[in-house]
């Protein structure tokens, strides 16, 4: 079958699956995943708050809060390059339960430790081996959705995925601001632990449908499985250039998080509440992208969405470091996430529209190895510079950067896109 066939076929079966579907509310599986992910989002930003909470409590650092930003990432590249020929290889199901499982368990082990007193090493130790579970998970996250329900309804459920776990962003930070600040950000860890044995229960009544095998119904050697998904990536226009851009653009801003905190409580001088609070408001503006993406995609075309939101990204990065009210931070950080966000759910589900189902798994890994390579480096860069020159000049040059990447996106195929 030539690539126009099997295109058009997979087009016209998911016209077929759009108009015979059932609302994504009334899909149980869809349902009892969305919760699952929901609560496991919903203790996430705990931890996103209280781990670089605890360093900045112990060390004062935020070069050190980088580092481990950094040591995290790390670890999470390394995991991205094999994870997509795990997760195409063993059941998933059992992957992800199993992935929860275990970071329930490593996380749990930081509160139990830090009765007894700080202990910083224990962070560098748990969160590499975290976020490489986590790697694990996500890849097969993103591969179950289109299983669940189907071609047709893929933008429409990552959209409904992401805003309601933005949703729970909001309630998390609050919640783990207060909780910091009452009990310290090591209980707050624990509740995130919680949560992930919470996931795994829900997601062991999930049933996920039966995964399609290969055209030769084998599985080929590991050297080989490694190289399909970036050979896929390469000859595909636009996953090239997006590959290529996102590159870029995860050097930039996964040390943002770090920044927005040491900016408020080191330049501006507010509380764990307060930060809390600003990630809350940030998280809001992720809910509005991700209920927005399915409609505006249609709109105006996947190009558009993507560029345009790159931009604002960048434009709201540059100005967080000049803000000087927790208004303004809070606003600048909700655009940010906003259209991050709906950058996000249109790349995803761009890359699980046109990829065949055997291969899923691999080129979503390929992908985010690729484009995520460098960016703990990338955090502890930005981190020092602006430990050492100032978060407001870093967070500009940063933003302007971000800006450039969607100019230059006018000048490839996903312009056209």
């Amino acid at each position: 079958m030539t690539y126009e066939a099997q295109r058009d076929g997979e087009a016209r079966k998911a016209l077929s699956e759009r108009a015979g579907a059932r609302p994504l509310w009334r899909q149980r599986d869809f349902a009892v995943f969305w919760a699952a992910q929901t609560l496991s989002v919903l203790g996430d930003s705990f931890a996103l708050i209280a781990l670089p909470l605890l360093v900045l409590q112990s060390t004062g650092s935020l070069a050190r809060m980088g580092l481990l930003t950094a040591v995290g990432g790390a670890a999470s590249v390394a995991a991205a390059v094999f994870a997509g020929v795990v997760v195409d290889r063993v059941d998933r199901r059992r992957l992800l339960i199993g992935c929860d499982l275990v970071r329930m368990v490593l996380y749990g082990v930081i509160p139990l430790v830090w009765l007894f007193g700080p202990q910083i090493w224990l962070l560098y130790a748990v969160l590499p081996v975290c976020e490489a579970v986590g790697m694990l998970f996500a890849v097969g996250y993103v591969t179950v959705v289109r299983g669940l329900v189907g071609t047709g309804q893929l933008t429409e459920a990552n959209g409904r995925l992401n805003a309601t776990a933005a949703a729970a962003g909001v309630l998390g930070p609050v919640c783990a601001g207060v909780v910091a600040a009452w009990t310290g950000p090591a209980t707050a860890v624990g509740v995130d632990a919680a949560s992930f044995g919470v996931s795994a229960l829900c997601t062991a009544f999930v049933r996920f449908r039966a995964r399609p095998v290969g055209p030769d119904g084998e599985r080929t050697g590991l050297w080989r499985d490694l190289r399909t998904g970036v050979a896929f990536l390469r000859g595909h226009p636009v996953l090239r250039s997006l590959t290529l851009l996102l590159f870029v653009f995860s050097f930039l801003t996964l040390g943002l998080n770090d920044l927005v905190i040491y900016h408020l409580k080191h330049d501006l001088g507010h509380d764990d509440g307060t930060v809390g609070t600003v990630m809350a408001v940030g998280a809001l503006g992720t809910v509005t992208g991700a209920l927005l993406v399915a409609r505006v995609r249609r709109r105006l075309g996947f190009g558009a969405v993507w560029t345009g939101s790159v931009a604002l990204c960048g434009l709201a990065f540059a100005g967080i470091g000049w803000a000087r009210g927790v208004p303004a931070v809070a606003a600048l950080c909700a655009v940010f996430l906003a259209c991050g966000g709906m950058a996000g759910t249109c790349s995803m589900s761009l890359r699980q529209e046109v990829t065949p189902e055997p291969l899923l798994g691999r080129v979503t890994s390929a992908f985010w190895t690729l484009h995520y390579s460098a960016a703990p480096i990338g955090a502890a860069v930005l981190t020092w510079a602006a430990d050492h020159h100032g978060t407001a000049p870093v967070g500009l040059v940063a933003g302007a950067t971000c800006v450039l990447v969607a100019a230059t996106a006018l000048f490839t195929p996903i312009r056209r896109s």
